[in-house]
C-alpha cells in the first residue's frame, strides 16, 4: 500500500469516526472523558427497549452495563421515521400479473436511496471505551468481565491508528476457578483465585486469513460457553455488515473450570480473538502468535501461492502448536506433524467441530506449552501500554514503595506488624470502653483507673506508627486528585496480589471444615470430635481475619492514629503531614466516591472521634447537605455488595473472602436532572458486614448481629433487608434480628421504612408462588414481632405494629445472580431488571422523605453507638438530634410567650390606671382577648410558619399539638391572671370606698380651710417662717377634726403574736425563746443533717424524707397565707394561728407511719421558719392596706401639698394658678409612677432579648446560674441552689437585673427612662391642648376641663382632682399656660430621676423576668438533685430529664450505716449492678430498675452517660470540707475522692458548662 493510499484511508477512517461519534452524541467526550463520577450518581431511570434513540445509546449501554445487564450490547434503537420498517412503498399500477411476477423473480429490485444502518453494538462499546478516562475504562472492563464478555487486549487508536494495550483496565479483575485432581485414588478439588494480570495460563489465539463464510467468534464461544456470546459475532442481535471500531482489535477471554467432570478444559485458559483479516493486520497478528500457546487459524482454503501461504509457512515452522481450520473443505482433523493439525469445516455441524477442537486443544495443552501472563504485555515493543503513562507510573512507584515493605511476609502477620494501632491496642481500648459502661464496686475509682488505661493505650498508639503508614500518608497527602486515585488503585491492586492466593487456600480449608462440622451436626453428634472440629474451624476463622488485608485496614489505621493524637491533643508532626489533616484527606476521598469504614467489624466498635471529624470535614467541603440514608442488612455472602454496586455504581468490596467487615458508608449524588424531585442532594449508603451463619457461632455473634442491626437500622431513613435463598431456618435467624432492631427503633421514637429483598429465588416468574412466599414472610415477621415484643417488653401482635409495612409493596423478589453455574455463567438479565425495579421502589419512597442533614447524621451515629455500648439500648438511647430540636423549640416558645406577656403587661398597666382613676369598675375577659387578638393571631401565624417551614419540621411535628395548646393556655392564663390582679385592685378600691368618698370631702375642706387661713394671713405672705409656723399650728387641729369619727389602723407586732401562738399550742417558753434567740430555725430547709431532730441511726432516706416534709409544708403554708385578704382587710393573728396548727398536724401525720419521732425542737423550728418566711409578706401587705385605708396616714401624706396651696393663696395668686399648682403636684407623682412602670416593662423586654442568660430556654438560664455560683465560690449559694433551685435562680435574676441597670448598662437604662419621660411629656401636652380646645369650643367650665383632661390620660396616669373651689376660672388658656409652666420643673426633675426610683413602684423588671423565666419545671433528680431543665412546667407525657447529672455526694447520699459519702454519678449507677434503699425500710432496688422505686423515681429518665461535666467533680473537691461539715459525713473509704477529680481548674469547669448547651 503506497503512502497516499494510506493517507486517504486514514482520512476516511477519521471522517467515519467523527460521523459515528456524532451519531452517538459523544463528540465532546473525546476531550472531556467519561469518569466514574459521571455514573456514581442517581440519575433518571434506564430507558426501556425501543425507547432508546441513537443519542441516548451510549448512556443507556453504560447504565445497563453498570447494572450487570449483559443485554447492554443488544439495545434496540427507536426508529424516528415510521416508514423505516417498510423497505419500499407499493403504489397501485396498471401492470399485468405477468410483469409483477417477472419483477418478483428479478435478482435485484429498485429501491429507495439506502438508509443508514443502525450503529453496530460493538461500535457503541468501543466508542464509549475511547471516550472514557482510564479509571472509568477500568470500571467498564471489570463490568464486561463480570458479564462474561471478551475484553479488548489490543486496540488501534481511532485517530493515530497506533496499537494500544489497555493493561491498566484489567487490574481489578480477579478470576476464580477450580482444578480437579486425582490423588490417592480420590478426586480432590483445588480452588485458585488471583488477579488475572498475574495469572499464568495457556493462551489460544484465533485469527482469520481472508474472508470467511463462518463466524470465528461464534466458534470460539462454543469452546468457552455455548450458551453465551462471550465474543460478539455476526449472528448476534443488532449486528451489521460493518463495524468501524473493531477492525484490528484483539479481544481476550478466559475459560475458568468449575472442577466438575463436564468442564470443557481442566485448567484456566485464555482465548484471544483478532477481529478483521489478519493478512492486513500484521502487528497484532505477530504479537498474538508470539504470546500464544496454541495458534488457531481460519482460512477459506489451504493452497500454495495464496496470500496466506507465507503466514501459514511461518506458523508451521514455529515450535508452537498450530491448528488450521479450512472453511471451504471437508475432512476430519489430521495431525500432519507433532503439534500441527488441520481440519475441514465444510458441511460439519457446529457442535462436532467444537467438540473435536476442544479435544485437540486439551491434548496440546496437556503436553509442554508456553504460558501467557497478561502483565508481560507491558514489555511488548511497538505498542503503547496505558500503564506507561507518567501519572500511572508515578502512582505505581509510590504504591510499590509502600507495599514493597510487605513483600515475602506471611499475609496473616502483616496487620500485626505494620498496622499495630488497630490490632491488640485498639481491641484492648474497645474492651475497656465497653467495660466503662458496666462498672461494679467503687464505680468512680474504677472509672478513673480505666480511663487512665485508655490514655496509656493512646500513648502507645501515638508511638507505634509504622514505616508503611508514614509512606502511605506521605504519598496520599502530597499528590493531586488524579495522582491520588492512581496511588490508591495501585496500592489496592498490589495488596490484593499479596493476599489473594493465601486467602483462597484458607477459604478452601474453611469450606472443608465447615462441611465436616455440618455433617456431624446433622447426626446430632455431640462427641469430642465435633468440639475438635469446631475449635479447628475457629482457628481457621481467626487466620482468615488476620489474612484479610485491604485498603480499608490502612484507613482504619489512619483513623486510629488520628484518634490517639486527638485524644491526647498531641501536636507532633508525622512525616510531612500533621495528624489533624487526616480527616480532611479522608473526606476528599469520601466525596470522590470511596467507601469509608463506619464501624470496625474486627473490634465491633465505632471510632466516634474519627467519624465525627471526618463528617465535619465533609460538611466543610460540601456544606451541611441533606442526605437520604439507605442502610443495608443481610446474611453474609448474600450478594448485598454486588446488588449495591450494580444499583448505584458503588465500590463496596466484593470477593469470595470474608466480605464486608463492619459497616461502610458511601455518598452517591442525586443528578441535576432529577434533583428537584427530592428533598436531599445525596443518598448515603451504609453497607454492612453480613450477619453471621448462626448455626456455627455462639451468643457473642448473636449479640454482635443485634448491635450491628440496631446500629444501621437506626441510622437509616430506609433499611434494605437482603434475604438469600429460600431456607426458612436461615431466614428466621435474620428476621429475628431485624425485627428486634425495628422494635427498638419504635421504642425510641425513630421510624425508618423498610424493604425486603429476597434474592436467589428459583422460580421468579410464578406470581402465585411469590404471593405464597409473601404470605409466609408476613407470618414469619408477625411471629418474630411477637417474640421481639416479649424480649423488649412491649406490645406488638404483628410486624406492622412495629413499623409501617405492606407485604405487597415492600417485598421484592430477585432472580438468581448467575444465569447458569459459575464461574463461566453470566449474570442473569432478570437480576438487572430486579435491580432497576428495586431502585425505583427505593427512590419512590425516598421522594417522600426529607432525609437528614450530615450534621444530624453525625449526631445520630453518636447517639446510637453510645446507647449500644450500654446493655439496654432502649433505656440508654438519647436522641441528641431530637433534644437539640426540642431545645430550639423551647427558645422559640420563650420568644412567643414573651411576645404575649409584654403587651399583656401594657394592657394590665392601662386598665390598672383606669381603675385608679375611677373610670373602670369591672374588667371583662372578652376586652383583654379583643385587645390581644392581633398579637395572638401573629404569634399563631409565626408558630404555623415555624412548624411548617423549619428544616426539622418532621421531628417538630410530634410536639406541634402540645405547644400550640400550651401557647393557647399561656395566652388564656395570662389574660385570666391580668383579670385576677385587676379584680383584686377593684376589690381593694371598693374596700377603700368609704375612705375614698371621704378623701374628696377631706380635700375640699382642707382646700377651703387653707384658702380661709391664707386670707387671714395675706399680709404676712413674705415671711416664709411665719407662714410655716401658722400652718403647722392649725394642721394637726384640722386633721383631728376631720378624722374624729374614724378609728386609726394599728401597726402589727408579729413577734408577740408568734410567741403567744406557740405558747397556745403547748410549747414551753424556754424552748420558744431559745429557738428565737439562736435564729437557727432560719436555715432548717438547708440543714445537711437532721439527725439532731430525731432519735435514730442515720441513713440517707431519713434526710430526704424530712427535707421533703419541710419543702411541702413551706409551700403549702405560704400559699395559705397569701390567700388571706390582708390587702383588703388588714392583718389578723388568726392567719398565723391557722398556719401553725397546720404545720403541727403535718408533722404528726409524718410521724404516724414512721418508726421514729421528731423532737419538739423540730416542730418549733419549722413553725418559726414558716413565720419568718411569711412575715415579710404580711408586713408589706398590711402596710399597703394601712396606706390605702387609714385616714390619718392619708391626710398626713397630704400636708406638704396643702401647705403649698396655702402659701400660693397667701401670695394672692388666682384660682387658675393654685389649680395649676395642684394639678402639677398630682401629675408629678403619677407621671413618675407611669414612667417607672413603663421603663420596668421596657427594661425587662430589653434584657429578655439581648441578655445572654435570659434570651434562651430554661437550660440556658441553668448554665448561667451555675457559672455565677462557680465564679463567686459561695458554698451557701450552692446549698440554696441544691435545696431550692428556684430560689437561687430568682436571686440570680435579681442580681443580674441590678447589675444590668445600675452598672453594665446604666446608660442604656437611663436612655429608656428618658424616652418614657419624653413620651409622657408629649402625652401631657396633647391632653392640655385637647382639654382647653374642647372647653373653649363648647364654652365649658372648670369641671368640664378637668374631666376632658383626665379622660385623655385615663390609660397613662392616675389623676383625680375635685375643683368645686375653682369654679371662678374662666380663662383656660391661662390655666393651660400655668400648668405648662409648672410642668417644666416636673419634667426636669423626672429627666434626672434615679433608676432606684423604679424599685418603689408596682412593676419591677426583675419580677417580670422571674415570672417569664421561672414558670417552668423545677422537679429535682431523686438521686443527685439535678434540676429538670424542661421549659414547660407541665411537660407530661415527657419524663423529667437533665443533660448532665451530678455526683450524688452533692445531695448527701452515703453508704448505709456508715459515714462514707457516695461520690458516684447516678448516670453511672443506673448502668451498674448496684442497689439502693428508696425509703427507710430494708428493701433495696437495683439501680437499673430505679423507676420501680416509687413516684419520685418513676417519671425521671436517667440515661447511662459517660459525658459528665467536670463541674460537679470540681465542686466536690473545692468544698470537700464544707460538704463533710454540712452533712456530718466523710469522703473516705468507698467515698474517697479520686485524685483525677482534683486536676480540674475553676476556669476549665466554667468553660465546660457550654457543653450543656451545645445543640446543632
Amino acid at each position: 500500500m503506497n503512502i497516499s493510499e494510506e493517507f486517504k484511508q486514514k482520512k476516511q477512517h477519521e471522517k467515519e469516526t467523527e460521523t459515528l461519534l456524532g451519531r452517538l452524541h459523544l463528540q465532546e467526550k473525546q476531550q472531556q472523558k467519561f469518569s466514574p463520577a459521571d455514573f456514581l450518581k442517581i440519575g433518571p431511570p434506564v430507558k426501556k427497549d425501543n425507547d432508546t434513540s441513537e443519542k441516548d445509546l451510549a448512556h443507556t449501554f453504560l447504565q445497563r452495563l453498570m447494572m450487570l445487564d449483559y443485554r447492554a450490547r443488544y439495545i434496540p434503537v427507536r426508529q424516528d421515521s415510521p416508514d423505516v420498517s417498510q423497505s419500499k412503498t407499493v403504489f397501485d399500477t396498471v401492470e399485468t400479473e405477468e410483469s409483477d411476477l417477472d419483477d418478483f423473480y428479478k435478482s435485484s429490485v429498485d429501491s429507495e436511496p439506502s438508509k443508514p444502518t443502525h450503529v453496530h453494538p460493538m461500535d457503541v462499546q468501543m466508542a464509549v471505551f475511547h471516550c472514557s478516562d482510564s479509571f472509568f475504562k477500568q470500571n467498564m472492563i471489570t463490568k464486561l468481565s463480570q458479564c462474561q464478555y471478551a475484553l479488548p487486549l489490543l486496540v488501534p487508536d481511532p485517530v493515530t491508528m497506533d496499537i494500544q494495550c489497555p493493561l491498566w483496565t484489567f487490574r481489578q479483575i480477579i478470576k476464580t476457578w477450580k482444578i480437579s485432581q486425582i490423588k490417592d485414588n480420590s478426586n480432590t478439588v483445588n480452588m485458585k483465585s488471583m488477579p488475572i494480570c498475574t495469572a499464568e495460563t495457556p493462551m489460544v489465539s484465533f485469527f482469520r486469513l481472508g474472508s470467511l463464510s463462518v463466524s470465528k467468534s461464534q466458534l470460539m464461544n462454543s469452546l468457552i460457553n455455548d450458551r453465551h456470546s462471550t465474543f460478539f459475532h455476526r449472528n448476534c442481535p443488532g449486528s451489521t455488515k460493518s463495524c468501524h471500531f473493531m477492525n484490528g482489535v484483539a479481544e481476550i477471554a478466559w475459560y475458568c473450570p468449575s472442577g466438575k467432570p463436564n468442564d470443557a478444559f481442566t485448567d484456566c485458559i485464555a482465548f484471544c480473538n483478532l477481529h478483521g483479516d489478519a493478512l492486513w493486520i500484521e502487528k497484532q497478528r505477530e504479537i498474538m502468535t508470539e504470546k500464544s500457546s496454541v495458534n488457531v487459524v481460519l482460512l477459506p482454503s489451504l493452497k500454495k501461492g495464496d496470500k496466506s501461504t507465507t503466514i501459514i509457512s511461518a506458523l508451521y515452522k514455529s515450535p508452537k502448536p498450530l491448528i488450521c481450520l479450512i472453511v471451504d473443505e471437508h475432512f476430519d482433523a489430521v495431525e500432519t506433524k507433532k503439534g500441527k493439525y488441520k481440519m475441514g469445516l465444510k458441511d460439519r455441524s457446529h457442535s462436532d467441530v467444537s467438540e473435536e477442537l476442544k479435544g485437540i486443544i486439551g491434548k496440546l495443552l496437556a503436553g509442554p506449552h508456553t504460558s501467557f501472563q497478561l502483565k508481560t504485555m507491558a514489555k511488548v515493543s511497538g505498542i503503547r501500554v496505558d500503564e506507561d503513562d507518567t501519572v500511572c507510573q508515578k502512582g505505581k512507584s509510590a504504591a510499590m514503595k509502600t507495599v514493597s515493605l510487605l513483600q515475602g511476609m506471611d499475609v496473616s502477620k502483616i496487620k500485626d506488624t505494620f498496622l499495630p494501632c488497630q490490632g491488640q491496642l485498639w481491641h484492648d481500648w474497645c474492651k475497656i470502653n465497653k467495660e466503662l459502661h458496666h462498672l461494679k464496686g467503687r464505680i468512680e475509682k474504677e472509672k478513673c483507673k480505666k480511663l487512665q488505661e485508655q490514655v496509656q493505650i493512646r500513648k502507645q498508639q501515638c508511638t507505634a506508627i509504622s514505616e508503611l503508614m508514614n509512606l502511605f500518608i506521605e504519598s496520599l497527602s502530597s499528590s493531586t486528585p488524579t495522582d491520588r486515585e492512581y496511588f490508591l488503585k495501585w496500592t489496592q491492586i498490589l495488596i490484593d496480589a499479596l493476599s489473594t492466593e493465601d486467602l483462597s487456600l484458607i477459604l478452601q480449608n474453611y469450606d472443608e471444615k465447615w462441611s465436616e462440622v455440618l455433617v456431624l451436626k446433622k447426626k446430632h453428634d455431640k462427641s469430642d470430635e465435633l468440639k475438635g472440629k469446631q475449635t479447628e474451624l475457629d482457628q481457621i476463622s481467626t487466620k482468615l481475619q488476620s489474612a484479610t488485608f485491604g485498603l480499608e485496614h490502612i484507613f482504619r489505621e489512619l483513623g486510629q492514629i488520628y484518634e490517639a493524637h486527638a485524644s491526647l491533643q498531641d501536636q507532633t508532626k508525622l512525616g510531612l503531614t500533621d495528624w489533624s489533616k487526616y480527616p480532611e484527606m479522608a473526606a476528599e476521598l469520601m466525596i470522590s466516591g470511596h467507601p469509608m469504614e463506619l464501624m470496625d467489624g474486627d473490634a465491633g466498635h465505632v471510632p466516634l472521634s474519627w467519624i465525627s471529624s471526618l463528617l465535619d470535614e465533609v460538611i466543610k467541603k460540601l456544606g451541611n447537605q441533606r442526605v437520604f440514608v439507605l442502610s443495608v442488612l443481610g446474611v453474609q455472602s448474600s450478594g448485598k455488595s454486588t446488588m449495591l454496586n450494580a444499583m448505584f455504581g458503588l465500590q463496596f468490596a466484593v470477593s469470595a473472602g470474608r466480605c464486608t467487615k463492619g459497616a461502610f458508608m458511601q455518598l452517591v449524588q442525586v443528578s441535576e436532572e432529577i434533583r428537584k424531585e427530592f428533598k436531599f442532594n445525596y443518598i448515603l449508603v451504609v453497607d454492612t458486614e453480613g450477619l453471621r451463619a448462626l448455626e456455627l457461632e455462639g451468643n457473642t455473634t448473636l449479640h454482635h448481629d443485634n448491635e450491628l442491626a440496631t446500629f444501621v437500622v437506626g441510622l437509616g431513613n430506609m433499611t434494605l433487608i437482603n434475604i438469600f435463598g429460600e431456607n426458612p431456618a436461615e431466614m428466621q435467624d435474620v428476621l429475628q434480628i431485624v425485627v428486634q432492631a425495628f422494635m427498638r427503633m419504635k421504642k425510641v421514637k425513630l421510624s425508618p421504612s423498610c424493604v425486603f429483598v429476597h434474592q436467589n429465588v428459583s422460580d421468579i416468574a410464578a406470581a402465585e408462588k411469590n404471593m405464597d412466599g409473601k404470605r409466609r414472610l408476613q407470618e414469619k415477621l408477625d411471629q418474630m414481632a411477637q417474640l421481639a415484643a416479649k424480649e423488649e417488653s412491649c406490645n406488638a401482635e404483628c410486624f406492622s405494629d412495629v413499623i409501617a409495612f405492606d407485604v405487597r409493596k415492600d417485598v421484592k423478589y430477585f432472580a438468581q445472580l448467575w444465569e447458569g453455574s459459575p464461574p463461566m455463567a453470566p449474570p442473569n438479565p432478570g437480576y438487572s431488571e430486579s435491580i432497576q425495579e428495586l431502585k425505583n421502589i427505593i427512590l419512590s419512597k425516598a421522594r417522600l422523605s426529607p432525609g437528614i442533614t450530615l450534621s444530624q447524621f453525625k449526631c445520630k451515629i453518636q447517639d446510637l453507638w453510645n446507647a449500644l455500648i450500654n446493655e439496654n439500648f432502649v433505656f440508654s438511647f438519647k436522641n441528641t438530634l431530637e433534644i437539640a430540636v426540642y431545645r430550639k423549640l423551647e427558645v422559640q416558645y420563650g420568644n412567643w410567650t414573651w411576645a404575649l406577656r409584654s403587651p399583656m403587661l401594657t394592657i394590665e398597666n392601662q386598665l390598672y390606671t383606669r381603675i385608679e382613676n375611677g373610670k373602670l369598675d369591672k374588667v371583662e375577659l372578652s376586652y383583654i382577648f379583643t385587645e390581644m387578638s392581633k398579637t395572638f393571631g401573629e404569634i399563631k401565624k409565626d408558630m404555623t410558619t415555624y412548624f411548617d417551614d423549619d428544616r426539622d419540621k418532621e421531628m417538630l411535628v410530634q410536639w406541634r399539638g402540645r405547644f400550640e395548646s400550651k401557647i393557647k393556655e399561656f395566652h388564656d392564663e395570662q389574660a385570666k391572671g391580668v383579670k385576677r390582679k385587676l379584680d383584686e385592685v377593684i376589690q381593694q378600691k371598693q374596700a377603700c370606698k368609704k375612705l375614698d368618698n371621704k378623701k374628696t370631702e377631706f380635700e375640699n375642706k382642707l382646700l377651703q380651710k387653707s384658702k380661709d387661713l391664707a386670707h387671714q394671713l395675706k399680709d404676712q405672705a413674705k415671711d416664709e417662717e411665719e407662714l410655716k409656723k401658722q400652718f403647722n399650728s392649725v394642721w394637726s387641729h384640722w386633721v383631728n377634726e376631720l378624722t374624729a369619727d374614724t378609728k386609726p389602723i394599728e401597726d402589727i407586732n408579729l413577734n408577740d403574736d408568734q410567741a403567744s401562738i406557740l405558747l397556745d399550742l403547748g410549747y414551753e417558753w424556754s424552748l420558744i425563746d431559745e429557738s428565737k434567740r439562736s435564729g437557727s430555725y432560719k436555715n432548717i430547709s438547708q440543714v445537711g443533717d437532721y439527725i439532731n431532730y430525731v432519735s435514730l441511726i442515720k441513713h440517707q432516706e431519713l434526710q430526704q424524707l424530712i427535707r421533703s416534709l419541710i419543702d411541702d409544708v413551706e409551700k403549702q403554708s405560704l400559699n395559705a397565707i397569701k390567700c388571706k385578704p390582708v390587702a383588703e382587710r388588714g392583718y389578723n393573728a388568726t392567719y398565723l394561728q391557722e398556719v401553725a396548727k397546720n404545720v403541727q398536724t403535718k408533722v404528726t401525720e409524718f410521724e404516724s407511719d414512721k418508726k421514729y419521732t421528731l423532737k419538739k425542737e423540730f416542730t418549733v423550728h419549722l413553725i418559726l421558719y414558716i413565720f419568718d418566711r411569711a412575715g415579710s409578706w404580711l408586713s408589706r401587705t398590711h402596710k399597703k392596706f394601712k396606706i390605702n385605708n387609714d385616714a390619718l396616714t392619708y391626710l398626713n401624706g397630704k400636708k406638704m401639698q396643702y401647705y403649698s396651696i396655702f402659701r400660693s393663696f397667701c401670695k394672692g395668686n388666682s384660682s387658675a394658678v393654685v389649680l395649676g399648682e395642684l394639678i402639677c403636684g398630682k401629675l408629678k407623682s403619677s407621671a413618675i409612677e407611669a414612667v417607672c412602670n413603663k421603663t420596668a416593662i421596657d427594661l425587662a423586654g430589653e434584657m429578655k432579648c439581648s441578655f445572654p442568660a435570659f434570651s434562651g430556654n430554661r437550660l440556658n438560664l441553668e448554665k448561667h446560674v451555675l457559672k455565677s455560683l462557680a465564679v463567686k465560690e459561695d458554698f451557701d449559694g450552692f446549698i440554696t441552689y441544691i435545696r431550692h433551685p428556684r430560689n437561687q435562680a430568682e436571686s440570680f435574676i435579681k442580681e443580674e437585673v441590678k447589675k444590668y441597670i445600675f452598672t453594665r448598662n446604666k446608660k442604656k437604662a437611663q436612655n429608656l427612662l428618658k424616652k418614657n419621660v419624653e413620651d409622657i411629656k408629649t402625652r401631657l401636652s396633647q391632653a392640655l391642648f385637647t382639654a382647653t380646645e374642647k372647653v373653649k369650643t363648647k364654652r365649658g367650665d372648670t369641671d368640664m376641663w378637668v374631666k376632658e383632661f383626665s379622660s385623655f390620660l385615663k390609660d397613662e396616669l392616675t389623676f383625680t382632682i375635685c375643683c368645686q373651689n375653682f369654679s371662678d376660672i374662666n380663662n383656660f388658656d391661662f390655666l393651660k399656660e400655668e400648668i405648662e409652666r409648672g410642668l417644666v420643673s416636673v419634667i426636669h426633675k423626672m429627666s434626672s430621676l434615679s433608676l432606684d426610683k423604679i424599685k418603689e413602684f408596682r412593676l419591677q423588671p426583675d419580677q417580670i423576668l422571674i415570672d417569664q423565666l421561672c414558670n417552668c419545671c423545677w422537679v429535682t433528680c431523686p438521686f443527685c438533685t439535678a434540676v429538670c431543665t424542661n421549659t414547660l412546667e407541665d411537660h407530661s407525657p415527657d419524663d423529667h430529664n437533665v443533660p448532665f447529672h451530678r455526683s450524688i455526694a452533692v445531695n448527701g447520699w452515703h453508704y448505709r450505716n456508715t459515714v462514707e459519702l457516695s461520690i458516684d454519678f447516678c448516670t453511672s449507677n443506673v448502668a451498674s449492678e448496684g442497689r439502693f434503699h428508696p425509703n427507710e425500710t430494708e428493701e433495696t432496688i437495683p439501680f437499673k430498675q430505679y423507676r420501680t422505686a416509687g413516684p419520685r423515681y418513676a417519671n425521671w429518665r436517667i440515661t447511662p452517660d459517660e459525658s459528665k461535666l467536670p463541674y460537679w467533680k470540681w465542686f466536690v473537691c473545692r468544698f470537700e470540707k464544707q460538704l463533710e461539715e454540712h452533712y456530718k459525713l466523710k469522703f473516705q473509704g468507698l467515698g474517697e475522692i479520686p485524685s483525677e477529680w482534683k486536676e480540674h481548674s475553676k476556669q476549665e469547669v466554667i468553660e465546660s458548662l457550654d457543653e450543656m448547651f451545645k445543640c446543632e
